[in-house]
């Protein structure tokens, strides 16, 4: 079998591509254009043990300047990542490159896979698409984004639909929710809070700190995507939630990472973002019920195992 994962070389993508190469059967294109928040040296981290595998092809380019036929050749599932992520950056001058990179390359690509034959198109979404929802929030809910980043990750969804709809693209969409771990972002929060404490400087949370989030383990996430492929449960259509194990507050967060670190942090509230919802919180049953989804790290174990990535990242700065 044959995948095409796009974003190969982000924070998730990379992870992705890696669980997929340990299946004997499965040969790996991955995609990226080394844009967006990340550093082009963490993403050449990121994929430089995956471009020892005889299984793996990468290709340094952006899907909007690609021979996208030529791309897709003998393609059998398409995993979609690639995308400008973060709420805060999507306001203001930065809108056209979400636009650009969340939108007009999903419909690119979702236009070249109308002439091919694929088993599944597996397009990765955001809790973001939600906005302010009060409890677990369900596939079925309205989504109502709070962001513009949200509002181009939800477009990407409904280009999706009406692809399938039209042109029988077998569609699946998963909705993540705050991934964290090793080779997170550094404008992610817990990458960003972890360094600062490791620097001794003051930790910088936007708004109180009270605000809580479901937050799912790289490794969970990883084996939900996973699974999104290899069920045998027919989910052609489907949204579905990947969520994590435990929800938690900021102020939560910073604790563990005191007792991980042995250190006191010293925190410095800041304005609250634009677009952040008070809550997220996943219903995930969906993804038990069609993919066999349960997360299983607690918050503590994947918070340690994200310090000790960070630590060693920045072992000689």
């Amino acid at each position: 079998m044959k995948i095409l994962v796009t974003g190969a070389a982000g924070f998730i993508g990379s992870h992705l591509c890696q669980a997929l190469l340990k299946n004997s059967a499965y040969h790996v294109v991955g995609i990226d254009h080394f844009i967006g928040p990340t550093p082009a040296t963490l993403k050449t981290d990121n994929i430089q043990s995956l471009e020892l595998n005889s299984r793996f092809q990468f290709i340094q380019e952006d899907i909007l300047n690609i021979d996208l036929s030529k791309l897709l050749q003998d393609i059998d599932v398409v995993y979609h990542l690639a995308a400008i992520p973060g709420v805060r950056t999507s306001w203001g001058k930065d809108f056209q490159s979400y636009v650009s990179n969340n939108i007009i390359v999903t419909q690119q690509l979702l236009e070249s896979c109308k002439h091919i034959k694929l088993d599944k198109f597996i397009h990765i979404s955001t809790s973001s698409v939600y906005g302010e929802k009060s409890g677990a929030v369900s596939e079925d809910l309205l989504p109502t984004p709070l962001s513009p980043y949200g509002v181009t990750k939800l477009s990407g969804e409904h280009l999706c639909h009406v692809y399938r709809k039209n042109f029988h693209i077998p569609i699946v969409i998963l909705r993540y929710f705050t991934v964290y771990g090793p080779r997170q972002r550094p404008d992610m929060a817990f990458h960003r809070l972890i360094k600062q404490l490791l620097e001794d400087k003051p930790l910088t949370i936007f708004g109180d700190g009270t605000q809580t989030r479901d937050f799912t383990y790289i490794d969970d996430c990883i084996r939900g995507t996973v699974a999104a492929l290899e069920t045998k449960k027919s989910i052609i259509g489907e949204v579905i939630n990947i969520g994590g194990k435990e929800q938690a507050s900021i102020l939560d967060i910073i604790s563990i990472l005191e007792k991980i670190s042995g250190k006191s942090a010293t925190k410095k509230f800041l304005k609250s973002v634009p677009g952040e919802p008070k809550q997220t919180w996943a219903d995930i049953s969906k993804a038990n019920t069609l993919l066999q989804y349960s997360p299983t790290v607690s918050l503590f174990d994947g918070l340690e195992a994200e310090f000790h990535y960070v630590k060693q990242l920045y072992k000689g700065d």
